[in-house]
C-alpha cells in the first residue's frame, strides 16, 4: 500500500499561483492512475486532475486551461500547478492513487492527508 503526503497549500491571492506536491512512499512508475481532488466549504469532495501511468492527463472543466498536473518519478513526486486562481478553487486538496487501476477516487484508492488552498484578496 502506497502513502501519500501532499504540501504547498497556503494562503493566495486571487489570480496567483500555488505549486502542491505529492509524495509517495515508493516508486509510482507502476501506478496505474494519480490525480488530485478538492472539497471547498459545504461541499463535496470533487474531481480536479489525473495523470496515468502512461503520462496522459485530464481536468475538470472549472480547471482547464489553468492547471496543470505532473509528475517526477526519479523523486516519487506528483505536482499541481495552479494558476489564475479564484475564490472558488479556495478548497482542502487531496491526492490520491489508483495502483491497480480500480478507479481513481474510489473506496480502493489511497488518499493523502489534504492540504488547506486559500484564495483570499
Amino acid at each position: 500500500q502506497v502513502q501519500l503526503v501532499e504540501s504547498g497549500g497556503g494562503l493566495v491571492q486571487p489570480g496567483g499561483s500555488l505549486s502542491l506536491s505529492c509524495v509517495a512512499s515508493r516508486s509510482i512508475s507502476s501506478i496505474y492512475a494519480m490525480g488530485w481532488y478538492r472539497q471547498g466549504p459545504g461541499k463535496g469532495r470533487e474531481f480536479v486532475a489525473l495523470i496515468s501511468k502512461a503520462g496522459t492527463s485530464n481536468f475538470a472543466d472549472p480547471v482547464k486551461g489553468r492547471f496543470t498536473i505532473s509528475r517526477d518519478i526519479a523523486k516519487n513526486t506528483m505536482y499541481l500547478q495552479m494558476n489564475n486562481l479564484k475564490i472558488e478553487d479556495e478548497a482542502v486538496y487531496y491526492c490520491t492513487a489508483d495502483p491497480e487501476g480500480y478507479g481513481l477516487g474510489t473506496e480502493t484508492s489511497t488518499w493523502g492527508q489534504g492540504t488547506q488552498v486559500t484564495v483570499s484578496s
